[in-house]
């Protein structure tokens, strides 16, 4: 070999070693980015994008606009058919159908009993500042706060805020801290036994400044003069709205949970933790959760509830930024904060129009259906009560007497979905084995995935749009109870991600899947996804 040859591979050799040398140092100079400190995860039932772009010049900066302007947009989230926000805020938390998490719904039909009750029912659980027997069992699979307190060893807190027991269960899961919800009889913030933290702030809330105790003082009107509202029509603008409730109406704190009001006591208890408990302060992830509201009230004399509507989304764009400030001010900074956001699809059920519009309408009485039925099914198969109730648009059929009589389930509920068809009031019927069989995919029928197959019922019904579904008399117009009409809607809402690892704004324009969020959110926290969250994250801008 030369020396000018030995020469160029001695050059090549040094020049290797310091390119290696290079990337080395560059490497180990390299660290992962800093996982938030704090997950707030809120979860926003009957949140629309239409309304929000409605709205967007009226909201503040902090706000609603700050999750437009700095964070990720999902436009489309889709659950794949109208579903409650029990269920749809368990496909958000588990990233699981109903079908594999055990929760379609907030409530079941309990062929024992034939009657409903909650899903969530436990009876060896016993109620804190309540009589409700409830806990995370019947939830099949882990959320993303299981998976968090799992990956921190327990040290991680988890906490939840909601208005309505099942959505503070789902939302806190199996291993939460604590989840409260505000109880229907007594207005205080309630639990399960089942938790096992009960934080000062919430003690002192209900012995000192209980709803109970306020609530025939509060009153929801409107938060700015009514000719500014955008898109009403000018008949619209010549009244304020006011809504009260009195101590003398049995309802009154069932119906303050429909309203902004509830959003701002639960934004208000949010404070108090991330103050008291110093959330995100500490070495390990923390967690707070709360459920809020922008549906349609439906307790209004008037029908056209589109005042009350935007209202709704401009105290909402106050709650959030005023959280948003808590966050900076007492808690870990939204520097260190992941928060997302997420709707549970718009209500399918409204006010049934002004007659005076001639729309075709009519009213379906499921006692009446139960009825005839029944009476059809006797004349096939012989005398006994063959039908035993309707839940969710849902007929169940005896059992029991099916198999003492020793006939076939399927072929009866062939003939009970058969003849259901032909009803006055509903649109189409499938047995339960048509929808796992996939035959009622296209149609306004429930689909496969959207259902627990243990709880559900024999025949499904899609009742016809504009028709109202009588509750057997027990609607009572004089507390403000009212009747509600069926309407097809689409099953998506929007999301948003905000957090300091998301480098820049983003637009998610086409639909995802609605079992995406929870491991998207494990992708951002950096821990494992729930344990039947089959799907991969969204790729965002990291």
């Amino acid at each position: 070999m030369s020396s000018k040859q030995k020469g160029l591979n001695l050059s090549n050799r040094i020049a290797s070693l310091l390119v290696a040398s290079v990337v080395t140092m560059a490497l180990s100079g390299q660290t992962a980015p800093k996982r938030p400190s704090l997950v707030v995860g809120i979860v926003v039932d009957g949140l629309s994008l239409d309304q929000i772009e409605l709205l967007k010049d009226y909201f503040g900066t902090d706000g609603i606009r700050r999750l437009l302007n700095e964070g990720v947009t999902v436009t489309d989230v889709d659950y794949g058919s109208a579903l409650d926000p029990t269920a749809a805020t368990a496909i958000l938390y588990t990233g699981a159908s109903p079908s594999v998490s055990g929760i379609d719904g907030e409530t079941v039909f309990d062929r024992a009993t034939r009657r409903t009750s909650l899903t969530l029912t436990d009876q060896s659980a016993l109620g804190n500042f309540t009589t409700e027997t409830l806990s995370p069992s019947m939830m099949r699979v882990s959320t993303i706060g299981d998976e968090l307190r799992i990956a921190t060893g327990g040290l991680g807190h988890v906490y939840t805020l909601a208005p309505t027991a099942s959505q503070a269960i789902v939302m806190t899961g199996h291993n939460g801290n604590s989840g409260f919800w505000i109880n229907d009889v007594n207005g205080k913030w309630a639990t399960t036994t089942y938790y096992k933290d009960v934080p000062t702030s919430i003690q002192s809330r209900n012995h000192r400044e209980s709803l109970d105790m306020r609530l025939d003082t509060m009153v929801w009107s409107n938060s700015m003069a009514v000719d500014k509202y955008p898109d009403m029509p000018s008949y619209k603008k010549l009244f304020n709205f006011r809504h009260t409730f009195q101590r003398n109406d049995p309802q009154r704190i069932g119906k303050f949970k429909q309203t902004p009001l509830a959003n701002s006591e639960v934004t208000d208890i949010a404070g108090e933790y991330i103050k008291s408990m110093s959330l995100g302060k500490g070495d390990n992830i923390d967690m707070l959760n709360l459920s809020l509201t922008v549906s349609p009230y439906l307790h209004s004399q008037d029908p056209d509830v589109r005042m009350e509507q935007m209202d709704s989304y401009l105290r909402l764009d106050r709650q959030l930024a005023r959280l948003f400030k808590t966050i900076d001010t007492s808690g870990p900074g939204m520097n260190n904060t992941l928060v997302f956001i997420t709707g549970t699809p718009a209500p399918g059920k409204r006010r049934k129009d002004d007659e005076k519009w001639d729309i075709a309408a009519g009213e379906f009485s499921p006692r009446r259906a139960i009825a005839l039925l029944n009476m059809y099914m006797i004349a096939r198969h012989g005398n006994g009560e063959w039908v035993i109730g309707f839940h969710n648009n849902q007929f169940f059929l005896n059992h029991n007497l099916i198999t003492e009589r020793d006939k076939n389930l399927q072929e009866l509920r062939r003939d009970a979905a058969d003849f259901l068809s032909r009803m006055s009031g509903i649109a189409e019927a499938y047995t339960l084995d048509d929808v796992i069989a996939g035959k009622a995919v296209e149609t306004t029928v429930v689909p496969r995935r959207n259902i627990n197959t243990e709880t559900a019922g024999d025949v499904f019904a899609a009742i016809m749009p504009g028709w109202e579904i009588l509750d057997d008399g027990s609607a009572n117009p004089q507390n403000g109870d009212y009747p509600v009409t069926q309407r097809l809607t689409a099953a998506v809402a929007p999301a948003f991600f905000l957090a300091p690892t998301l480098l820049r704004p983003q637009t998610i324009s086409t639909p995802v899947d609605a079992r995406v969020i929870a491991p998207t959110v494990s992708s951002i926290l950096r821990i494992r996804s729930p344990n039947a969250a089959m799907l991969p994250p969204l790729r965002l801008n990291r």
